[in-house]
């Protein structure tokens, strides 16, 4: 696993500016970028997914080069190799838990078959032990379970690397605790790279081998025994 970012990217919103100028490369499994609401980390995040373009830069995963502004390199999203799993998890609500892991690998507009697993998908359902609520709908399912439904459609392209953003902030203390263990025990199982973006130093602790520091826009050193 290698990872080399350098993202710079002025917002303008009214009166309110934002510049965004991160630049860190690890050769680390399991990365975080940590820090508080508003630093940055999720326009990092959302470059190297291939949603924001950035002023200039270069992202390179495992020697692939994403973005390149000297060369006018800027491959799509959808050509990245690149899982994003979002805060809210971003389920189709009309689709059940077999259609959204399905979902992906789709061509067209035709959704998949409502309780249809196939064999790619069959995987993911047996990992993330989904079975008993393949035919159910995201809104009869618990978080928990949305959140590892949600982690099998990303895995199911068999991405580079997995982007979690904020991936526990809509869980209760509870079941924050308990997904970050099954997230950590699944990432170690599945060896999947993974850069997390979070403000929780405990998701820093449980599931991240190299951390980065992001304090307005900028990559600063981490100090584990300084507190956001």
């Amino acid at each position: 696993m290698s990872v080399s970012i350098q993202v710079r990217k002025r917002m303008v919103s009214g009166d309110q500016r934002f510049a965004l100028d991160v630049a860190f490369e690890s050769s680390a499994k399991r990365i975080a970028l940590f820090g508080p609401s508003g630093a940055g980390k999720s326009l990092t995040l959302r470059a190297v997914a291939g949603l924001l373009r950035p002023d200039s830069g270069r992202i390179e995963i495992n020697g692939r080069v994403l973005y390149d502004a000297e060369t006018g390199v800027c491959l799509p999203a959808q050509s990245r190799r690149v899982a994003y799993l979002f805060q809210d998890y971003a389920l189709f609500p009309h689709l059940t838990v077999a259609q959204n892991i399905a979902f992906g690998l789709r061509r067209g507009w035709r959704n998949p078959p409502r309780r249809e697993v196939g064999p790619q998908a069959q995987r993911w359902v047996d990992a993330f032990e989904l079975r008993s609520i393949v035919g159910s709908y995201p809104s009869e399912i618990s978080g928990g379970q949305k959140q590892r439904v949600a982690l099998a459609r990303a895995l199911m392209l068999q991405p580079d690397i997995l982007l979690l953003d904020e991936p526990f902030s809509a869980l209760d203390a509870q079941l924050r605790g308990r997904m970050r263990l099954e997230l950590n025990a699944l990432q170690r199982q599945l060896d999947v790279p993974m850069l997390l973006i979070t403000h929780d130093p405990a998701d820093v602790d449980a599931l991240a081998d190299e951390v980065f520091e992001v304090r307005e826009g900028r990559v600063r050193r981490y100090d584990s025994d300084v507190g956001v």
